[in-house]
């Protein structure tokens, strides 16, 4: 839904679980800048492939993971996935890897089950950016 909402400005309410890889460019501050955005829905086959989630840590440059605010699943796999990107790609260099928590659906705070305070908690644990979007 975020990726969609980022390259069309429209919501769309369903989503199915689809994998897709999106180009998209943006004029930053005078510059064209590309985008190419995997986006990999998240589910217990794909947690359980971890090949094809090492082939998409390497080719990705930085990472958006996003959680819902009313799924606490969401939110507890972050930590695992951070690591686990961080040792992939930090591993083979000195830079630090571009990371940004997401938590989404901050519209529906009356189904709120993770708190604003325990993301960016998390960011800030994990050395991450954050942000609470809807």
């Amino acid at each position: 839904a975020l990726t969609v909402r980022f390259l069309t400005r429209r919501f769309i309410g369903e989503y199915g679980d689809m994998e897709f890889i999106y180009s998209h460019s943006l004029i930053v501050d005078g510059r064209e800048i590309l985008f190419h955005i995997w986006d990999v829905p998240n589910s217990q086959e794909q947690a359980e492939e971890g090949s094809s989630e090492e082939k998409r840590i390497q080719w990705a440059d930085s990472f958006v993971l996003v959680y819902s605010i009313c799924d606490r699943a969401s939110f507890n796999i972050l930590p695992l996935k951070i690591q686990f990107i961080k040792a992939a790609k930090e591993g083979q260099s000195q830079e630090k890897v571009p990371i940004v928590i997401v938590g989404n659906k901050r519209d529906l705070h009356h189904q709120r089950v993770v708190s604003s305070e325990e993301g960016r908690l998390l960011a800030l644990s994990l050395d991450c950016g954050f942000y609470e979007v809807s």
